[in-house]
């Protein structure tokens, strides 16, 4: 079997916020001989955006073609289910400079009404959307289900509006379920692993967060790494009814690195 690849969450693995988690950056090094992605469901800025954040926050400088976002992977699917697409987008900037790269914009006739994280959801863009909804072609995607992601402002860490929250207006509008690309659903994940040319038991998902970072990773067969260094610390206990992690830690550096790879090799001969 080749060389298992690595998935790496962003927020709460390598970083909170502005502030770098220390043994993320040691970790990084000692994986640099292996294939891996850094993959987010945040959809509203771009991998050269999230590269310059991380050489800012003093890791090594990282290719921003290692970084996947649920924008670019959202694009990449929509791609594969109707190449050429029509768009109507509303989000952040990573949301429409992926959208851009296959699709066209089109607020009169789109094939999708897409909504991601960012500014952009305004009474009129909301309007204009449903419209689209109920009276043209458009299905309705999100980049992601998250409620809520973390952020800052002037310094100070705050709590932003996540595509799950954003998308919801256009939802309770027209009745419509939305179709999410990004965690815990697969298509994020399956973008990762076409990109490292890797099958789901030759991978290993590192997150902090059960319910999209495990979940996800786990419904595939990809091998589990739970981080408490993010939003789910130390002392809380592991959620009912969500799958367990192969690997629980409180840091990287608690991780043992050789037994998590022959898991993966064990996982795969299986």
């Amino acid at each position: 079997m080749p060389k298992p690849a690595f998935l790496l969450d962003m927020d709460g693995v390598l970083y909170r916020g502005d502030h770098a988690i220390p043994e993320a950056r040691t970790f990084l090094r000692a994986i640099a001989d292996f294939s891996y992605l850094l993959i987010t469901n945040n959809s509203s800025t771009t991998p050269e955006a999230l590269a310059s954040k991380l050489v800012r926050l003093g890791f090594p400088e990282i290719d921003p073609t290692r970084i996947l976002t649920s924008a670019i992977a959202t694009a990449a699917f929509l791609q594969a289910e109707k190449p050429g697409f029509s768009y109507f987008s509303v989000g952040g900037s990573g949301l429409h400079n992926a959208l851009r790269r296959y699709g066209t914009d089109d607020a009169d006739e789109p094939d999708y009404v897409i909504v991601g994280e960012g500014e952009g959801l305004t009474y009129e863009s909301l309007t204009l959307g449903i419209n689209r909804l109920i009276y043209g072609k458009a299905k309705l995607i999100g980049t992601n289900p998250d409620p809520a992601l973390d952020g800052t402002r002037n310094g100070q860490a705050i709590v932003l509006p996540g595509g799950g929250a954003l998308i919801a207006p256009f939802a309770a509008a027209t009745g419509l379920e939305p179709l999410f690309i990004g965690k815990p659903e697969r298509w994020l994940f399956i973008e990762a692993l076409h990109r490292l040319n890797r099958s789901a038991n030759e991978a290993i998902m590192v997150g902090d967060r059960p319910d999209t970072d495990i979940k996800g990773a786990a419904q595939l067969g990809i091998v589990t790494v739970l981080v408490r260094t993010g939003r789910f610390p130390p002392d809380m206990p592991y959620p009912d009814g969500l799958p367990k992690p192969d690997f629980d830690v409180n840091s990287l550096n608690e991780l043992n690195l050789d037994q998590a790879l022959q898991t993966v090799r064990e996982r795969s001969r299986s």
